[in-house]
């Protein structure tokens, strides 16, 4: 009798402590609004994986997943943890367990934060195994407010059936007050936890509550963020073009952020601070991110932290396609053959490097790189600063598949040209690269022009003037004049916020001019 106590005990805190983990993961899902399980689900390499891809395939299935998810950790953590219906808590949970370990076993390359673990064994695996002991006790064998109903009803049935035999008490059970302390004892101690986690997260926080009510969102230190977006949030999917028979998203991501090239006028720690962000595991995540939103090209130079990230990430699946910026110099393309030998869909001559060899009169190391893209099966562009690289295209018979060119309006404070007493800087010059690092187009109406009568696809760049136009004016302001894609730098957390501005751009109204050619 001393060691069944003992036991009773023992499973009666881990039945708790394994409800609390539920409760808990559940709650904090459901009070951070940034949260979906399309990541986890994106991630799923393993058995049902196109099951898995295909939930997060549209916004109905996503969403009833989530709240499946969420309710399903919280209901079956109270269930736990109070010790209610317990058998059928544990069985859930234990399967509900077992879809996150099928999803990701700890043997799969994944993005997910790691748990320790030994090969096939990590928390989830284990967790799910006490479940299964728990299930297979009888429900009224541990401490629970189940224990002390079942005992309640049984009475209720001896009063009123007197003469009946077969009247079952739980086994072990005592009509004292000890034992209904014990049985009632997790009621006080559940509010203890529910209250302890509150405050732990900030929920019931005075100090927090003062903070808000005083702070000025736009100039105070404590600053005001707006909801971080999530997959669920997304409106529809990013529209596509063509490119010869290439589906490309409208939008595509640009890769100076992740390679650690960041216009950040003096600020010279940011760049350093973006390579400290944009881990391998981070540039992966936020290309998932991408991939469910609909957004299907990645424009990343060409180098070897490059290759290596996209590797691991087609390894695990991944789709999205490489447009890869390339530096040829003179002769020498290996740079170019490169990105042909690890995947390139297709390739383009860097903006500063097309630029140049115009500058210098050097037409032919611009078009032996792009007959030598486009004799490899790629499409094949370039990329300009300056107009004069389009006009030398055109005038030299040099036949791009597309034109990748910066374009941005004016319109913002730090837009100082270099002479503020000639503001009319001429767009042939180097000065697109001197301009105080604030101005990567000189005359957007120029550019409009020229693509009014020529029908090059065009990838405009740079479009947010790196982050000093907002994305709806900047999208917006490129696909009216006739950008047929953007190219859009761009942060995890900002990557259906972005997705969202351009779906609702392309379906609205542009007042056009130039036609569609992707």
């Amino acid at each position: 009798m001393k060691n069944n106590k003992i036991i009773i005990w023992l499973f009666t805190i881990l039945r708790i402590v394994i409800g609390w983990h539920f409760l808990y993961e559940g709650i904090a899902k459901l009070f951070n609004p940034g949260w979906s399980s399309a990541a986890y689900l994106m991630e799923s390499q393993w058995l049902f994986s196109g099951f898995f891809h295909w939930l997060i395939s549209n916004n109905t299935t996503l969403q009833i997943v989530d709240f499946l998810n969420i309710w399903g950790l919280i209901i079956i953590g109270i269930c736990l943890f109070i010790g209610a219906f317990t058998r059928l808590a544990a069985i859930s949970g234990a399967l509900l367990l077992i879809l996150y370990y099928v999803a990701n076993p700890p043997f799969m390359p994944s993005t997910i934060p790691s748990v320790s673990h030994f090969y096939i064994i990590n928390y989830n695996f284990i967790e799910a195994v006490v479940l299964i002991v728990i299930a297979a006790f009888p429900p009224d064998y541990l401490w629970s407010i189940q224990r002390q109903l079942i005992y309640i009803h049984n009475k209720r049935k001896e009063k009123k059936f007197p003469v009946t035999d077969n009247i079952k008490v739980p086994s072990g059970y005592n009509n004292s007050r000890r034992e209904l302390i014990k049985n009632l004892a997790v009621l006080p101690l559940f509010g203890g936890a529910l209250f302890g986690m509150a405050k732990k997260r900030g929920w019931i926080s005075f100090e927090e509550e003062n903070l808000a009510a005083k702070t000025d969102a736009v100039s105070s230190a404590s600053l005001t963020l707006g909801n971080v977006l999530s997959v669920k949030d997304l409106k529809g999917q990013v529209p596509a073009g063509k490119i010869k028979d290439n589906i490309l998203s409208r939008i595509m991501i640009g890769g100076n952020l992740i390679s650690g090239f960041a216009h950040s006028r003096d600020l010279i720690y940011v760049s350093t601070w973006l390579k400290k962000y944009f881990t391998d595991e981070k540039v992966i995540e936020t290309m998932w991110m991408c991939e469910a939103c609909g957004i299907n090209t990645a424009i990343f130079r060409c180098d070897e932290n490059t290759i290596r990230i996209l590797e691991k990430y087609w390894k695990r699946g991944g789709k999205i396609q490489w447009l890869a910026q390339t530096y040829p110099k003179g002769e020498d393309l290996s740079n170019i053959k490169m990105a042909i030998d690890h995947g390139a869909l297709g390739a383009f001559v860097m903006g500063g490097i097309a630029d140049q060899v115009v500058r210098e009169k050097k037409i032919d190391d611009l078009r032996k790189p792009v007959e030598f893209i486009r004799n490899q099966g790629l499409i094949a562009g370039t990329a300009a600063h300056s107009m004069a690289v389009l006009e030398a295209c055109v005038s030299n018979d040099i036949r791009v598949d597309f034109f990748m060119k910066t374009f941005h309006h004016h319109n913002y404070w730090s837009a100082t040209p270099i002479d503020p007493a000639n503001p009319e800087l001429p767009d042939d010059g180097p000065e697109h690269n001197m301009a105080h690092d604030n101005i990567w187009c000189m005359s957007d109406t120029a550019v409009a022009d020229f693509f009014k009568k020529n029908q090059t696809p065009w990838i405009a760049y740079k479009v947010f003037a790196a982050g000093a136009i907002k994305p709806e004016d900047g999208l917006r302001h490129a696909f009216r004049n006739g950008a047929d894609f953007a190219c859009v730098g761009m942060f995890d957390f900002q990557v259906v916020e972005n997705a969202n501005i351009a779906y609702t751009i392309l379906n609205s109204d542009l007042s056009r001019e130039r036609k569609w050619y992707g």
